[in-house]
């Protein structure tokens, strides 16, 4: 396919994430994604103090990933200020002057050299993740949305606030499984997605969830059982895929702005 990454393609209830067998067209895409969903981030207020990233894989050096270049504000992001950064930590290419984000390597090389399944990761101090966080207590089915990730979660309750080495997050990756969130203890959230769009719609929809369980500290779950049903209704494969689409356009509507 002819990927046109200067606009968004059209919303349908049939829409599917892109099939993209070429290569450097692939890398194109996941960069664009990456991208956007900083820009995401910055456009709600998150990671104002560097504190976040989002990773994509990269599809031919596939124990790369692609991050933001250190010291780059997330509304700034494009596809261009990217780094790419090895398995030892080391960027190799984009911007590597200011040397690289080192929270992002430990945390999300780790994470992607366990799931193959999974693309990207994406993590940040949010106002309603952390705070719940520091409950050390999973999610509840007591909304629509936290439906899509009760019965896909898992709780990292470790207490290395600060990773500061590939062994803390290695250890989130085994506390992780094979979930797509996971709630890292008085830290925050951090989801994995079979693409940057993926991982971002997730954590979104995992930091709202996040905020109607603090706002709502006595509020009665629905059963499992109607979960499930809601889950399997609203909640598809490729769920974080379609809530990036709705995100981007309401808060990055021109997304050649990243382009370079």
């Amino acid at each position: 396919m002819a990927l046109s990454l200067d606009r968004y393609p059209g919303i349908t209830y049939d829409a599917e994430p892109p099939v993209v067998t070429d290569l450097e067209e692939l890398r194109q895409l996941r960069k664009w994604e990456a991208a956007i969903g900083y820009r995401i981030f910055g456009a709600m207020r998150w990671g104002q103090l560097g504190d976040g990233h989002i990773s994509a894989r990269d599809p031919e050096l596939t124990d790369h990933f692609w991050v933001l270049g250190y010291g780059i504000r997330f509304a700034d992001a494009t596809m261009d200020n990217l780094t790419l950064v090895g398995p030892d930590g080391q960027g190799v290419a984009g911007p590597i002057d200011d040397g690289v984000n080192f929270a992002a390597h430990h945390i999300h090389w780790p994470i992607l050299d366990a799931r193959p399944d999974l693309v990207s990761a994406a993590h940040v101090h949010t106002p309603f993740g952390t705070p719940w966080s520091a409950n050390v207590k999973p999610f509840r089915p007591i909304s629509q949305e936290s439906c899509a990730l009760v019965f896909d979660q898992s709780m990292y309750d470790g207490e290395d606030l600060e990773v500061t080495s590939t062994v803390g997050g290695e250890a989130i990756a085994r506390a992780m499984g094979d979930t797509k969130l996971c709630i890292l203890r008085n830290h925050g959230l951090l989801t994995g997605g079979r693409s940057p769009a993926d991982a971002v719609g997730l954590f979104v929809t995992a930091e709202r969830v996040a905020e109607v369980h603090v706002k709502s500290p006595e509020a009665r779950p629905i059963s499992d059982e109607a979960a499930k049903e809601v889950s399997s209704s609203l909640y598809y494969t490729d769920v974080g895929w379609r809530i990036f689409q709705w995100l981007a356009r309401d808060l990055v509507p021109d997304p050649s702005v990243v382009l370079g």
